[in-house]
């Protein structure tokens, strides 16, 4: 399999707390990104992932590393704040890869946008452009304003692609299925050598459910460890939020009784 270094830029910004994509696009980002880094890091024994925020200023969360677990804690770090800055977030990302130990790996950067991309379209083909020369794929998951973001996505995919197609863009509208379950059907997450079984998400980020896919997208014989990890993360998010939700019904109730006094 590929052997990669892959740089996942994650957005934090405050249009993550819209509920479009259930529970949060946060949450379902959250377990996208479980998707991918376990994915690459169980392709090549020696495949590196590193995680990074990319909200006003961005930040590296997890330099590149196969720990999984690590990654997973990272994700639970994650504070949401102000805009989504890709132009910064894409170059830091590339800097995280040049200085990359093993040379021998391919670079990628996976980004996720969720919110709207307010940059100049010649800017994002400038640094498009560098990075192709860089030799740095990079693949767009576009999802929650997709609409108004997809031409300037596609603009910045057209030029950082190479011949031979390394670069992808996948659009993801609210309420067709879970972000992790498009990802793990899309060019994303296939080898470049594997046969295309279906059709591909591509830009449109169409096609339903079926396929096989698994809970999380990892298959819990192959890997029981990580699938066991990734439930119970999503099991204490879960409990996370019924707790934040009864103390607010709660705080509501009390402010109610306070009022009619």
């Amino acid at each position: 399999m590929v052997l990669e270094a892959t740089v996942v830029c994650v957005d934090n910004s405050e249009w993550m707390r819209n509920k479009d994509y259930p529970p949060s696009r946060l949450d379902a980002q959250r377990d996208a990104v479980h998707t991918v880094c376990s994915a690459k890091t169980r392709s090549n024994a020696e495949s590196n992932v590193a995680v990074m925020t990319i909200a006003d200023t961005c930040e590296m969360l997890v330099t590149l590393t196969p720990d999984i677990g690590k990654i997973l804690t990272s994700m639970h770090e994650v504070k949401l704040k102000g805009e989504v800055n890709i132009l910064d977030g894409l170059q830091i990302a590339q800097l995280a890869l040049k200085h990359r130990q093993n040379k021998n790996q391919r670079q990628r950067i996976v980004v996720f946008v969720g919110s709207p991309v307010n940059v100049d379209q010649k800017q994002l083909e400038k640094v498009a452009k560098k990075l192709k020369k860089n030799n740095v794929a990079v693949d767009v998951i576009n999802f929650g304003e997709e609409e108004q973001n997809i031409l300037l996505l596609e603009a910045f995919v057209n030029s950082v692609n190479s011949r031979e197609g390394n670069s992808h863009l996948v659009s993801i509208p609210p309420g067709t299925a879970m972000l992790s379950e498009h990802i793990s059907k899309s060019p994303i997450l296939r080898s470049p050598d594997e046969p295309s079984y279906g059709g591909d998400t591509g830009s449109s980020g169409g096609g339903g459910g079926g396929g096989g896919g698994f809970e999380f997208g990892v298959d819990p014989s192959m890997d029981p460890e990580l699938a066991m990890a990734l439930r119970i993360s999503m099991e204490e998010e879960q409990a996370r939020q019924d707790r934040a939700r009864a103390e607010a019904a709660e705080s509501g109730g009390l402010l109610k009784l306070w009022g009619m006094s």
